[in-house]
């Protein structure tokens, strides 16, 4: 009984706060005759930032279960993902990412002796691994390549063939690294599921593997290194991280698509195995929570101000980053950010100002669409056609928004509606109002036009994200230059399919609950 338990108890610590386990039956089978051995990687390209805490509190459970765990700095896969990391700096990136790494697990007091450190390009170029990339060539096609690295390979107009090699070097890797599983997010899984159909094709072992859940960013959306307004990073001075958390998305009694309570339940609670609500006396004074559970479940009754939950994490994230920062401030670490991140070198004059070069791609990605909900409606005092919107998309200030859907929808089905906004547009004035936004419509022509406003998925809330399918990770641009006509460009293959499901080129826009919709308008356009 004693060793039933004992199996039981280090499962319950390898699967804790998991989404997702993929060969359950073969974890309990390793369990019951020795420790399991795990591998997580990361590519090393943007600079790690909080979220990294994750994968660090799930390394540290898998340690207490006795695993063996073995890091990866994936430096080669950084350079296949359309060359995030050029080759030129991938050196210097890996060796940023292993002293930030190292120093994010000693400040959550992870013994890195017991852990096994592991560079990409120390086995991946070897004769044996690039034979076995050919015969994996050899089983595996161009589509099943592809699908496999929709939600991790940067998805671009004209892919690369690197971004066709990464999914399988991902699944060599297991068989190289001589582990039982592999851990990662939830966002691996289609390379997790790659991995188990062409490993055994090439005569090795099918995996365990572990998934994440994804942390919401700051902003409602997944936390990620290229959008800087959802992420802190781990050497963003104690000002900043004030500030960011000050923006952060976290709506009086919304639980869901939280950063700052999931954060909470995947860093704090098992770090620590409590959690502190620091507040006024006159508000109930401070207050100790043993479980996770209950933090939320009065969060969700408003018996927790946002503002309280807010200052409480900002202290205990400080605590965590304070010992990091001190390892950074070396003359030798900053040299290092300085080499391996260098600051992007002006345009000469006369080019045009703008993000970096692979970009410019007339691309999806670009376009900052969210969820909005209309909170207030109002007819233009100049314009009988025109509505002025209040619209609220996750911002600490209303979007002021003109339409012009009066002839098409009535006020009453607008306000508390929620919406589709494309947000980076140059604010222009209409009829002397600021409009700062466009409100997405399906219509079709004809003898009299029909006009409806796209649906989010139910359930949305304001700020989400809007993405196209295969289209989730880039950086939308934080304004469209008027003259590029980016969204026109893309404008022109918006379309509205025969099951009513909003596309661009019979590409789904989504948000992370499903698809947008329109009402009836099939076949219709989008503007």
């Amino acid at each position: 009984m004693g060793e039933k338990k004992d199996v039981q108890e280090k499962i319950n610590l390898i699967t804790r706060n998991l989404q997702e386990v993929l060969g359950e039956d073969k974890l309990h089978s390793i369990l019951q005759e020795r420790n399991l051995n795990v591998y997580w990687g990361t590519a090393t390209t943007g600079k790690p930032h909080i979220a990294y805490f994750v994968p660090m509190s799930k390394i540290a459970d898998f340690l207490k279960a006795g695993c063996e765990v073995t890091i990866l700095f994936a430096d080669l896969h950084a350079y296949l993902d359309n060359m995030k990391a050029p080759w030129e700096l991938l050196q210097l990136r890996t060796q940023y990412y292993e002293h930030i790494i190292k120093a994010m697990l000693e400040s959550i007091g992870v013994p890195t002796e017991k852990l096994k450190f592991v560079r990409g390009t120390d086995f991946q170029l070897s004769r044996e691994y690039t034979l076995d990339v050919y015969r994996l060539s050899s089983v595996v096609t161009q589509h099943d390549a592809k699908k496999a690295g929709a939600e991790v390979v940067k998805q671009v107009e004209h892919p690369l063939l690197s971004g066709l090699l990464y999914p399988g070097l991902q699944a060599l890797d297991e068989e190289y690294l001589k582990v039982d599983a592999q851990f990662g997010g939830i966002d691996q899984r289609k390379i997790f599921t790659f991995a188990e159909k062409c490993l055994p094709a090439l005569g090795f072992a099918k995996r365990i593997h572990l998934m994440n859940p994804m942390v919401p960013g700051l902003t409602g959306g997944k936390m990620s290194s290229s959008e800087e307004e959802s992420k802190i990073d781990l050497l963003d001075k104690r000002e900043d991280v004030k500030k960011k958390m000050k923006r952060a998305f976290c709506e009086p009694g919304n639980v869901e698509n939280n950063g700052i309570l999931s954060f909470v339940r995947h860093v704090l609670f098992p770090l620590h195995e409590d959690f502190v609500i620091l507040r006024d006396e006159k508000f109930g004074g401070n207050k100790t929570y043993l479980e996770y559970s209950k933090l939320e479940n009065d969060f969700r009754d408003q018996t927790i101000h946002p503002g309280d939950l807010k200052s409480s994490v900002e202290v205990v994230l400080n605590n965590l980053l304070d010992p990091i920062r001190k390892k950074f401030q070396t003359p030798e670490m900053q040299q290092l950010i300085k080499e391996a991140y260098p600051t992007p070198k002006k345009q000469p004059k006369g080019t045009t100002k703008g993000p970096a070069s692979e970009n410019y791609e007339v691309i999806p990605s670009r376009l900052d669409i969210r969820v909005g909900r209309i909170v207030g409606v109002e007819n233009h005092p100049d314009a009988e056609s025109l509505y002025v919107e209040q619209v609220d998309i996750g911002e600490a200030q209303l979007r002021t928004v003109v339409s012009g859907l009066v002839p098409y929808v009535a006020a009453e089905d607008l306000l508390n509606r929620n919406v589709v906004m494309l947000c980076n547009l140059k604010p222009q004035k209409m009829r002397g109002i600021e409009s700062q936004a466009m409100l997405l419509c399906a219509s079709i022509e004809g003898e009299k036009r029909k006009v409806e406003p796209l649906n989010p998925p139910e359930g949305s809330e304001p700020g989400e994200r809007v993405f196209i399918e295969g289209f989730e990770n880039g950086p939308a641009d934080d304004e469209l230059k008027p003259k590029k006509k980016i969204f026109e460009k893309l404008q022109v293959d918006f379309k509205i399919s025969d099951d009513c499901t909003a596309q661009w080129q019979q590409k789904n826009f989504m948000t992370k609950l499903g698809a947008v919709t329109c009402k009836s308008l099939k076949g219709g356009s989008i503007s």
